[in-house]
C-alpha cells in the first residue's frame, strides 16, 4: 500500500533569483503547491505518496507532471485540462527569506477538479489521506476536496488536514473561516501556523487557543507550527513545545511548513490506521523529527526542489 495519498494544487512557484544584466528582478520557475510538497518530502525521505489533482494541458502542466515522476510520486490521480491553465504563484521573499504569494489564479486549472475526476483507488491504496484548504476556495474543487476527505474517513483512513490560509484566494474571510472548519470535522491530524490559529479562534495565547479548537477538531493531534520559534503541539488536551534547528542558513521559508508535516507524517507511518496507539513521547519525537526537515527545507530555494533526504535529516539531528 502506499503510505499517503494528497488532494490539492499543483502549480508553478516563481520565486525570485536575483536581477538581470538590466537590473530587472529575475524569477525561478519551481515546483510547488502545499499538497505536493508534503508528498515530495515524504518521498524524498523514503516513504511513498500519490498525488490528486489537476493542472492544464501546457507546458507547465507537462513540468509538473515529469517533477511528480522524478520525485517517485505516483500521478495516476493528475488530471490535464485542456481549457484552462496551470495556476502560478510568484513568491516575495522578506530580507530574511520569509514569503508572501501573488497567484494567477482565476481560474487555474488546479480549482476545476470534479469529484468524479477523483480516483478514488489511490485513496483505497493509501494508509493515510492528506488534504488542505487551497482547494476548496471555489468548486468544483471544494467538493472534490471534501468529497474525498469524507471517502477517506469512511475507510478509516488516518487524515492530516493543513488550512494553509491564503486570504487573496477566497471571496471573503468570513467563507473561508466557515469552510475551513468544515474541513475539520476529517481530521485525526491538524496542522496550522499561529496566523491561521488567530484567524480561526481570536485567540494569541496557544493553549487558549487550542482548547477552542478542540470544540470543532474531532481529531487526536495538534501541530502549531511558529516558524523560527519551533512547533507547539498536542494531544489529547496534553501540549508541549519544541524549538527550531536554528543553526541552519535560512534563505528561502518557501514550503517549510509543508516539509514539517511530510516529515511528520513520514515519521508516525507505524501508527497509520491505528493513531490511538501512539504515545505522548513517540509525537514528541515525531515534532523534533520534524523540525529538523523543516529546518533543512529553508536552506534551499524552492519548495519541492528543496526538500531533504533523510541522511541529512539524520546527521542534523545527531548533529
Amino acid at each position: 500500500m502506499l503510505d499517503l495519498a494528497a488532494i490539492g494544487e499543483l502549480l508553478i512557484d516563481f520565486t525570485p533569483s536575483g536581477v538581470s544584466e538590466q537590473g530587472n528582478p529575475l524569477f525561478e520557475c519551481n515546483p510547488g503547491g502545499a499538497p505536493a510538497n508534503v508528498l515530495a518530502a515524504m518521498t524524498r525521505l523514503g516513504g511513498t505518496g500519490a498525488f490528486i489533482g489537476k493542472v492544464g494541458s501546457d507546458t507547465f502542466g507537462s513540468f509538473l507532471y515529469d517533477i511528480l515522476k522524478q520525485n517517485g510520486i505516483d500521478h495516476r490521480g493528475l488530471r490535464f485540462d485542456p481549457k484552462v491553465h496551470t495556476t502560478l504563484a510568484f513568491v516575495h521573499l522578506s530580507r530574511t527569506g520569509d514569503r508572501s504569494f501573488s497567484f494567477y489564479r482565476d481560474p487555474g486549472a488546479d480549482r476545476m477538479l470534479t469529484f468524479e475526476e477523483v480516483d478514488q483507488d489511490v485513496i483505497r491504496q493509501a494508509k493515510a489521506f492528506h488534504f488542505g484548504s487551497v482547494s476548496m476556495t471555489h468548486e468544483p474543487s471544494r467538493t472534490a476536496t471534501l468529497g474525498a476527505a469524507r471517502f477517506a474517513r469512511e475507510l478509516g483512513k488516518t487524515i492530516s488536514y493543513d488550512p494553509n490560509l491564503r486570504p487573496a484566494l477566497w471571496n471573503s474571510l468570513e467563507e473561508a473561516r466557515e469552510v475551513i472548519i468544515r474541513g475539520m470535522e476529517y481530521a485525526d491530524i491538524l496542522k496550522i501556523s499561529e496566523e491561521e490559529l488567530i484567524f480561526l479562534t481570536g485567540q494569541t495565547d496557544l493553549e487558549k487557543g487550542a482548547e477552542l479548537l478542540a470544540e470543532v477538531f474531532r481529531g487526536r493531534i495538534l501541530l502549531l507550527t511558529l516558524g523560527p520559534n519551533g512547533c507547539f503541539f498536542g494531544m489529547d488536551g496534553k501540549y508541549d513545545r519544541l524549538p527550531t534547528y536554528d543553526k541552519v542558513k535560512t534563505i528561502d521559508t518557501t514550503g517549510a511548513g509543508d516539509a514539517f508535516l511530510g516529515g511528520f507524517l513520514f515519521r508516525i507511518r507505524p501508527y497509520f490506521g491505528r493513531l490511538q496507539e501512539l504515545t505522548f513521547d513517540e509525537l514528541r519525537d515525531a515534532v523534533n523529527f520534524a523540525n529538523a526537515v523543516g529546518s533543512l527545507a529553508t536552506t534551499r530555494k524552492g519548495a519541492i526542489p528543496a526538500m531533504p533526504r533523510l541522511e541529512e535529516v539524520m546527521a542534523l539531528l545527531e548533529a
